[in-house]
């Protein structure tokens, strides 16, 4: 039986503060790698401290690809990230190298792992629509109508996430056929040309994690995660901007609270409360979203390195050749 001849790629796959870019610049450093971000705010310049972005430091110490690639006002959809994700795969490969996804945008991943569908792409006429309808009614108000078309879109999109109500509702009235439609359709679409090791690093007790989100968000208050959305906030192109928390970069999780308490929404305890809780959401979208991978093994990266790491062994024995590096 002749071997699998495709290049190798892993995808360290988590909820947020799992301890996935710890993870993925050991073994980065270890086997030769380099690092492709899956992280829907790391592709905006300026989301440094509340986006745990990788230092200056850590950057230098290996490759990463993806970060930083736009401005905070400007968009950026999964479908440019999974043709940036599989051209930075390919030169990666070409340099005989080793590629490390590691994220935990759950749409990011789908989109470079198992493609999208060619949906209507977007159209501004619609787009204005739909933004003056939220205006006057209210973007819950809108989901509503999204639950009506398409229950299983508005299932998996909260009530409070106007990109997606947006697009799902685009899609909707510029096709008549639903998100979920469309999604369905693209599950024929060819699958990335990679062999995939897909690695789930998630702690085993919720409340573990909980207080491991709590201690990064209080680290990222320390480190001056205010004082870095002030300056966002002081950006000509955002304070020019008309609805500024509805931008994808506003909306990371972390930085919508800490601009509407910069607004004057309650006192500092009440916005620390805040981003938890926001944070803490995040996590459970992220894992509900996980348990749909159905061939990726799950591991407590702190409880579980030795599991991670003969998985890694097999998994690099497995094709024949030996990538580490001295």
């Amino acid at each position: 039986m002749s071997a699998d001849p495709r290049p190798l790629a892993i995808a360290l796959m988590g909820p947020t503060a799992s301890g996935k870019t710890a993870l993925a610049l050991d073994w980065a450093q270890r086997l030769g790698g380099e690092i492709v971000s899956v992280d829907s705010a790391l592709v905006y310049r300026g989301l440094d401290i509340g986006a745990a972005k990788p230092s200056a430091q850590e950057q230098a110490q290996v490759p990463h690809h993806l970060i930083d690639l736009r401005q905070p006002w400007q968009p950026y959809s999964a479908a440019e990230f999974a043709l940036d994700a599989r051209r930075a795969l390919d030169g990666i490969a070409a340099r005989g190298r080793l590629p490390i996804l590691a994220g935990g945008t759950g749409l990011y991943f789908h989109a470079l792992l198992h493609g999208l569908a060619p949906m209507p792409e977007a159209d501004p006429a619609v787009r204005a629509q739909l933004e003056a309808e939220a205006a006057q009614l209210g973007w819950a108000a809108l989901h509503a109508q999204l639950s009506a078309v398409d229950p299983e879109a508005a299932a998996r999109i909260h009530a409070s996430d106007a990109q997606r109500i947006q697009r799902a509702l685009e899609v909707y009235r510029l096709s008549g056929r639903s998100i979920s439609d469309w999604r369905r359709e693209a599950a024929g679409a060819p699958r990335l040309p990679y062999r995939v090791l897909k690695l789930v690093l998630a702690p085993a007790g919720r409340a573990e994690l909980h207080q491991r989100i709590a201690q990064r968000f209080d680290a990222m208050l320390a480190a001056g995660f205010l004082d870095e959305v002030r300056t966002l906030r002081g950006l000509p192109e955002l304070q020019a901007h008309p609805r500024p928390l509805e931008l994808p970069a506003v909306r990371a999780v972390g930085y919508r609270q800490a601009w509407e308490y910069l607004d004057g929404q309650g006192d500092a305890a009440q916005f620390r409360d805040r981003g938890i809780y926001a944070t803490r959401q995040l996590a459970k979208r992220q894992l509900t979203w996980l348990r749909g991978e159905i061939d990726a093994r799950w591991l407590d990266p702190l409880r579980q390195r030795p599991e991670l790491e003969a998985a890694l062994a097999l998994f690099i024995r497995g094709t024949g050749h030996d990538r580490r590096h001295g």
